[in-house]
């Protein structure tokens, strides 16, 4: 699309119109915005009703602009600047890419991005989005300003060492110690961090209200059809996880076979595939989003929601094949690893379609949005 067209067109998510005489921090609020959101153009010497009134001198804009992304953007923004002349006037585009550096901050310290056709300052969830997906800040390693060092279950944690890495510690000094090695406290302050409290807390959604998953089982096959029984699971993720298989056990059919003159239970859908999904949905979700894990069972599915959309790079195709191994949680992750709940392979919706297809021959599916990702596993329907 041309420059006329664009003007044509009006000021939008990656376009916006300016006039020269502009001050130097509105210039740098539009380039940081543009920058840490998708990137787009600004359009120097159109007014907001996409009138061309041009510019008076080029060279000496153009000099203008670049120092406002050298100097008044942290870090300095690279951009591309080109000068169009249009019904005799005289206007200079601004091209800003999507930054690798993100997030991009304004010298006086604030940090914008594009809503619409505007910018505007960043919320605390956008600009942690924009750590996490820059790889510059891993939000499960945080500390938790509300909670403190008394808050957590040593007991719990010294099970963990002993049961799953091996090792018994015998005073405050060591706990402190493998408790700050494997990110779940502050080193300096002793604060816990989200995977200290989500693991090891005595009551961890007093500080991470999220950390539950929300159960329900419905009567029909749509969400609006009567709900026969909801649960909300709470406590350690190791209690939540037990819990969840106590209720997959009593809300799936299971059939009784006798083998070797023993019974042998044998549910409608591997239960392994269904750990899989959830452990995954544990390990993988944005915990900067205010909402529940869920699992819905239907008369002919079981759908598990993770809160928010996949991390930088990974398609469900690539997941599919066992293509795709982003972590947004690494601390999360590593617990998980520890406990051996996952494998440090990418295997995990690989192995979910086996499970079910050889069990089932029935197709998993996968929807992926803005708000969450979806597992949606097919029930034996008699």
């Amino acid at each position: 699309m041309n420059i006329a067209d664009l003007i044509q067109q009006g000021e939008g998510y990656h376009l916006e119109f300016k006039r020269e005489d502009e001050n130097n921090d509105d210039f740098a609020k539009t380039i940081v915005s543009f920058a840490n959101t998708d990137g787009g153009k600004i359009l120097i010497g159109v007014d907001d009703s996409g009138k061309i009134i041009g510019v008076s001198d080029v060279d000496k804009l153009m000099l203008r602009i670049d120092d406002i992304a050298l100097n008044r953007c942290e870090p300095p923004i690279s951009i591309f600047q080109e000068s169009i002349n249009i019904e005799g006037k005289n206007i200079v585009v601004v091209s800003v890419d999507k930054g690798n550096q993100r997030p991009y901050k304004t010298k006086s310290g604030q940090y914008y991005v594009r809503s619409s056709n505007r910018c505007r300052q960043a919320t605390r969830e956008e600009l942690l989005r924009i750590f996490q997906s820059s790889k510059s800040l891993f939000y499960d390693e945080l500390p938790l300003n509300n909670a403190q060092y008394e808050d957590l279950d040593i007991s719990a944690f010294k099970y963990f060492l002993k049961n799953y890495i091996d090792i018994e510690v015998h005073n405050e000094e060591e706990i402190i110690h493998y408790l700050a090695n494997f990110h779940l406290i502050e080193k300096e302050t002793l604060v816990p961090t989200l995977t200290g409290i989500l693991f090891f807390a005595f009551e961890p959604q007093k500080f991470v209200s999220e950390g539950r998953i929300v159960c329900a089982i419905f009567e029909g096959t749509d969400i609006g059809d009567t709900v026969l029984e909801t649960k909300s699971l709470t406590g350690k993720i190791f209690d939540i996880l037990q819990n969840v298989d106590s209720f997959f056990k009593l809300s799936l059919k299971n059939k009784h076979n006798v083998k070797d003159f023993l019974p042998e239970s044998e549910f409608e859908i591997p239960l392994t595939a269904l750990r899989e999904a959830v452990v995954n949905a544990i390990a993988h979700r944005d915990y900067t989003i205010n909402a529940p894990i869920r699992i819905l069972v239907f008369a002919n599915r079981v759908e598990i929601h993770s809160p928010g959309k996949l991390p930088n790079t990974v398609t469900i195709d690539s997941m599919k094949i066992g293509g795709s191994h982003v972590l947004r949680n690494p601390t999360i992750y590593n617990l998980l690893l520890k406990m051996k709940m996952v494998t440090d392979l990418g295997s995990g919706v690989r192995r979910i379609i086996k499970l079910v297809k050889q069990h089932l021959n029935k197709d998993v599916e996968f929807v992926a949005n803005e708000n969450e990702f979806v597992v949606i596993i097919p029930r034996s329907v008699e």
